[in-house]
């Protein structure tokens, strides 16, 4: 029996999935801020609620974006740790791929900041696009949907050669460096 805890941080929400055999249990909080306080103690209480601790799962699977740079960071940060503590693999899943799962080859079209949207098309890189420009006709799964298919896509990809996940920025942090020069740092 597999089991496999899921999250992702890259909108304004905390998702998780504990997805234990072929069973799927999900939580989305919408929240704007918050997501690194909120997720630790998020996911202890899933697994609480299901009887379940750290060292009962198989894997770790994590949405890497692309979305709030921050929140893909505290995902991605959180998962990697979590990997490299119980000596699990951490799968990084897009929400590409966790929204075109069971959709055969659909096109996905994610909101982005300022009127834009980040489109893949089933044959294509993924691209950063104004919105105006983005194919019609293409729904988003909700919240939930999301995170139980980022499970889904994680324990399929078990057992198979893994990159450390690793975020999917598709456009520069809003952050600008400072104007202010480096303090110096005596030796």
């Amino acid at each position: 029996m597999t089991t496999i805890l899921a999250f992702d941080t890259s909108g304004p929400y905390c998702a998780a999935a504990l997805m234990v055999a072929d069973r799927v249990a999900t939580r989305v909080d919408d929240m704007a801020r918050g997501q690194a306080e909120h997720l630790m103690p998020m996911l202890e209480q899933m697994l609480a609620e299901a009887g379940l601790n750290w060292r009962d799962l198989d894997a770790i699977g994590v949405g890497i974006g692309p979305g709030n740079f921050t929140g893909i960071r505290i995902s991605v940060s959180a998962a990697r740790g979590l990997a490299l503590g119980l000596g699990i693999p951490a799968i990084g899943v897009s929400s590409f791929d966790a929204q075109a799962y069971g959709r055969g080859g659909a096109t996905v079209v994610l909101p982005a900041p300022r009127d834009q949207v980040y489109v893949q098309r089933a044959d294509g890189a993924p691209q950063f696009l104004a919105a105006e420009e983005a194919p019609t006709g293409v729904a988003l799964k909700s919240p939930e949907a999301m995170i139980a298919d980022l499970a889904k896509v994680a324990a399929a990809r078990m057992g198979q050669a893994q990159p450390r996940p690793a975020p999917l920025y598709m456009r520069p942090a809003d952050a600008a460096p400072p104007k202010d020069p480096a303090p110096v740092i005596l030796g």
